[in-house]
């Protein structure tokens, strides 16, 4: 009973394992890794309490490989390098298979402790596994990411968490040994947020608070009273980390830097992620501001940049700098829709030939074939313009980018205009 209830129901086989079907379904790849017994180095990413670890554990517990977990919390290159050292060692011992080291919070590595894992992957003394909260394409090095295969968990849904919640209460010895009836698990599913472990953990010390000479009810209102919902207003991974990260966006995105600075301070004062809050502003650059103010992006990149400089809290007044830049910028979704128009004209039309003209001819072959042939090279000609055909004959006479109503695409639609004529008429 010491350990907690979250940890007691912790599954070891891929069978007892809940939710992630896109991975451990029939067709899903952790199953044909199981199937095939061939493990390649992996970094599991997505919010916390999504079963990262523990389907790290399964691997190893079905695939018979020795484990060994680090936190990139409260490890160093030192402790990487004896797990390393013990790896080596036992190489070919005993018919010894490859050695699992699941490096948690991998994120949280500096590029120097990453680069330590380098080697030990690249000459498969390891099998790597990390688990990541943060978008490894911008947490973990380069060399690293090219060496593993990246999986996304996602949340836990309604059906999913009220399945872990019978679960518990069927098989854990010690609440089978109470009476314990779950009359409404709208507060358990909400605190939760998707996380199976906050669930549990929620779950038991609403228990724990209870009168166990008596059969236990759980309800809202008790969960609630427990809990005190306040402390959880604002968690990172939960109900409230959408809404209002929604709110933030849409308030920029309105032209409102009152409403965008308030809930950026919501987020900062909940502990966001001030990285998580920069990127955010990096797409909104492009997606709402885009080509009607170009230097909106320059700025939230810098900001981006900035913040990882100076950290918290002198990073507030540079996100709020940023914030009301953006917020007071014109708006413009003309790129985001016109790439939207383009993948999906790509997904109709598919793999259209690419016209002679715009084909590359590095050789003599080439050449002969009409690669390149007719092509105007633009800077021969008048303006570095000359009227030609791009795009895929048979798509001809679509029109994928329209300008918005804002003064810098009205210059881009004259620009465009004049040289086109017939061709972008808006």
């Amino acid at each position: 009973m010491n350990a907690p209830l979250a940890e007691r129901l912790r599954p070891s086989k891929l069978k007892d394992y809940i939710g992630q079907e896109h991975l451990v379904g029939k067709n899903g790849v952790i199953t044909k890794i199981v199937v095939q017994n061939s493990l390649p180095s992996i970094i599991f990413w997505g919010s916390p309490g999504i079963g990262k670890t523990t389907l790290a554990q399964i691997l190893a517990n079905e695939l018979e490989r020795p484990f060994y977990k680090l936190s990139a919390i409260s490890s160093g290159v030192k402790d990487i390098r004896s797990v390393i050292g013990k790896a080596k060692q036992s190489d070919g011992l005993f018919n010894q298979k490859t050695p699992i080291l699941f490096i948690d919070e991998i994120h949280r590595f500096s590029k120097s402790q990453q680069d330590s894992l380098l080697e030990a992957v690249e000459k498969g003394w390891v099998t790597l596994i990390g688990a990541t909260t943060e978008n490894p394409s911008f947490e973990v090095i380069s060399a690293l990411l090219s060496r593993c295969q990246v999986y996304t968990l996602r949340p836990f849904g309604k059906a999913q968490l009220q399945l872990l919640l019978q679960k518990a209460l069927k098989e854990d010895k010690y609440l089978r040994s109470l009476e314990i009836n779950i009359s409404e698990d709208k507060a358990l599913l909400r605190l939760s947020g998707g996380d199976a472990r906050k669930l549990l953990n929620i779950l038991e010390l609403v228990i724990n608070n209870s009168d166990l000479s008596k059969p236990i009810v759980i309800n809202d209102k008790n969960v609630y009273e427990v809990v005190q919902e306040k402390p959880l207003k604002y968690d990172k991974s939960g109900e409230q980390h959408y809404d209002i990260i929604s709110a933030f966006i849409k308030s920029i995105r309105g032209s409102d830097p009152n409403a965008a600075v308030y809930w950026l301070a919501r987020m900062l004062e909940g502990g966001e992620d001030i990285k998580f809050i920069a990127r955010r502003l990096i797409i909104l650059a492009s997606e709402d501001i885009g080509l009607a103010n170009p230097t909106a992006l320059v700025m939230a990149n810098n900001t981006f940049q900035a913040i990882n400089v100076i950290g918290m809290p002198e990073a507030r007044i540079v996100l709020s700098q940023c914030v009301i830049y953006l917020a007071s910028s014109p708006k413009s979704n003309s790129a985001y829709m016109a790439i939207n128009r383009a993948m999906e004209l790509v997904k109709k039309s598919g793999d259209l030939d690419v016209p002679l003209s715009l084909r590359n001819a590095p050789t003599k072959l080439m050449k002969d074939l009409d690669y390149g042939k007719d092509y105007p090279y633009a800077h021969d000609y008048a303006g570095h313009f000359a009227y030609h055909e791009f795009m895929p004959k048979e798509l001809s006479s679509e029109t994928l980018y329209l300008t918005a109503d804002n003064a810098k695409e009205k210059h881009l639609k004259d620009f465009l205009e004049r040289r086109w004529k017939d061709k972008y008429q808006f």
